[in-house]
């Protein structure tokens, strides 16, 4: 009997032993799978943070990546492509004048008003003006009416900088297209916000500028801040600009861009294209750096404050 219940103690042991065995098997297995399941969710959560760490970082380079009012392939014409805001409380820290005090606020942006011939006409206007001088960075102004012309980190005035030598380079036709494409703006911007006209007068600083790549050596070259034109100038109620070269060929960067609490709205410059709006802080603005190339425009500014009106420009 005793070799019988040795046998059934060695089965016993034995199988008691391959339970082990296969719980350890089993415990393993679990622990691996265990193992593997936190490594994928540690691999998850690194692969969600390195995401959304790429989100953030490809959200902050495209930061200026807006909407587009108006591109540089669209022909706006023969109406403006109008754009209506609310007016901001500006207006009301200065005398008021009816008629022309904006009671209507907004943007608007025209390719039919300059044609692109007068618009090529005016830069090489701008060109020749610019070549006399120029800033050492990479914004310059040419300002026909004040005779302000950037050079190196001053300004020079070209009428008595240059005299007589000023008729070798502009003409008496120059300045006819320039004051007609003015008188031009001026009748569109009043059709659009409903003004008189008359009561819509000229005023400083309206200039030529051309803009490009180089770094900024002074204040002065560095145009592309957010500003308000009502609080920057006081006597601007409406501004307008008038490019005369274009985005994606002539230069990049150098859009003009809107800065709205819901986002940001670009216009991209186009050869004879007119960009204009009411000079308050509901228009925001700023223009982004350029990249490459050279970026050339007039901007025009209009004010409802007679004191403030300047004269159209005139060859000495």
């Amino acid at each position: 009997m005793a070799p019988v219940r040795q046998r059934n103690a060695k089965g016993a042991n034995a199988a008691e032993i391959e339970k082990k065995i296969k719980r350890g098997n089993a415990l393993r297995q679990g622990s691996s799978w265990r193992g593997s399941r936190l490594l994928v969710a540690l691999l998850l959560v690194a692969l969600s943070a390195c995401g959304a760490a790429t989100w953030l970082y490809m959200t902050s380079l495209d930061s200026d990546v807006t909407e587009t009012l108006v591109s540089q392939g669209e022909l706006v014409a023969p109406q403006p492509r109008v754009y209506s805001v609310q007016c901001s409380e500006d207006y009301d820290n200065y005398k008021r004048y009816p008629g022309c005090t904006p009671q209507k606020c907004g943007r608007a942006v025209t390719d039919g008003v300059v044609t692109r011939e007068e618009a090529q006409t005016l830069r090489r206007l701008a060109e020749r003006g610019l070549a006399l001088a120029g800033s050492e960075g990479g914004a310059s102004i040419l300002d026909l009416h004040s005779g302000a012309l950037s050079m190196g980190k001053q300004f020079v005035n070209i009428y008595r900088y240059f005299g007589e030598r000023l008729k070798d380079v502009f003409t008496q036709e120059d300045f006819q297209l320039y004051r007609d494409v003015r008188g031009r703006i001026q009748e569109v911007i009043a059709q659009t916000f409903g003004l008189d006209p008359a009561l819509m007068y000229l005023t400083k600083p309206t200039f030529f500028s051309r803009i490009n790549s180089t770094a900024a050596k002074t204040q002065h070259d560095e145009y592309w801040h957010p500003h308000i034109d009502k609080v920057t100038y006081g006597s601007f109620d409406y501004t307008s600009l008038l490019y005369l070269s274009d985005y994606g060929s002539d230069f990049t960067g150098g859009r003009f861009v809107f800065m709205d609490q819901n986002g940001n709205r670009t216009v991209e410059p186009r050869t004879g294209r007119v960009s204009f709006f009411s000079s308050g802080s509901e228009n925001l603005h700023r223009v982004e750096k350029v990249m490459w190339g050279t970026r050339y425009a007039i901007t025009v500014s209009f004010t409802c404050d007679p004191a403030h009106a300047i004269s159209d420009p005139a060859l000495p």
